[in-house]
């Protein structure tokens, strides 16, 4: 028997084998959960479909979240297919290139709109069409990071979209209990990913987190995974409207200093 017996789960945003919605997507197959897929964009196509043969998904479906008609298709497709739905994971971000680097305040109006539309709002299109599918309640899952609370190096726009949607996770969480759906989000550690490709220093940030979080270890795809299977099973049904942290306890630290660094520092006093 494992956790998602029985459970039907659509995903949006894997991209290639090291995303961390398809790190979420094994642990929910793992589980029995029945698997549909959506991928933005021609161009991810030959990245995704491999990965549904390896799990036997045969739902598989590109999807532009900016657009209303599209989103409407794949959740009418969705009903006809699965006829009902648990679990939806929302793993969607993105923003132009020039708006994560350089200066905050020279974010441009549109780069800020499409960041927000595709990365905050986007959550909210889905849980609509999800809200009428999940008859039985369900767990409505998404991703953000710990920029959307403290100012982290380049983020910029990214970060803004992120304490959106931390807020949405709030607001639907509220709107959407009454039917028994649930709302919660999950902050990850810097993992790398092809999304987080465009962040500048990515690579330092993944060190630099590793060598100063509590646990003194890399967060992995499969550690969010395992998370999210929690909050999607029925181990999870009394948490919504919760940011969990899954960043080897870095979210906890004032200030981020080794303690090699601290002995460096008193010798010299």
């Amino acid at each position: 028997m494992g956790l998602m017996d029985g459970k039907v789960a659509l995903v949006f945003g894997v991209a290639n084998k090291n995303s961390i919605a398809w790190g979420i997507t094994k642990r929910l197959h793992d589980e029995g959960a029945t698997i549909g897929l959506s991928y933005a964009g021609e161009i991810l196509k030959k990245r995704v479909f491999p990965l549904a043969e390896e799990i036997g998904c045969d739902f598989v479906k590109e999807c532009d979240v900016t657009d209303d008609a599209q989103i409407d298709t794949i959740f009418e497709q969705a009903k006809a297919r699965f006829g009902k739905l648990d679990t939806l994971v929302h793993s969607i971000a993105f923003a132009n290139r020039e708006d994560l680097g350089g200066r905050f305040v020279d974010i441009s109006r549109d780069g800020f709109k499409l960041a927000l539309d595709i990365s905050a709002y986007s959550l909210i299109a889905l849980a609509k069409r999800a809200e009428p599918l999940m008859t039985d309640g369900g767990s409505i899952l998404s991703l953000t990071y710990y920029a959307a609370e403290k100012v982290m190096p380049k983020y910029h726009v990214m970060a803004v979209a992120k304490a959106a949607l931390e807020t949405i996770t709030r607001y639907l969480a509220n709107d959407l209990g009454k039917k028994k759906i649930r709302v919660n989000a999950i902050s990850a550690g810097p993992i790398k990913t092809l999304a987080a490709a465009g962040v500048p220093g990515i690579r330092l940030m993944i060190k630099y987190s590793e060598e100063m979080a509590p646990l003194r270890d890399r967060v992995t795809q499969e550690d969010v995974g395992n998370t999210a299977l929690f909050l999607a099973s029925d181990w999870g049904r009394m948490i919504t409207g919760e940011v969990i942290h899954v960043d080897a306890g870095f979210n906890i630290l004032g200030m981020t200093i080794s303690d090699e660094e601290i002995a460096k520092i008193e010798g010299g006093e």
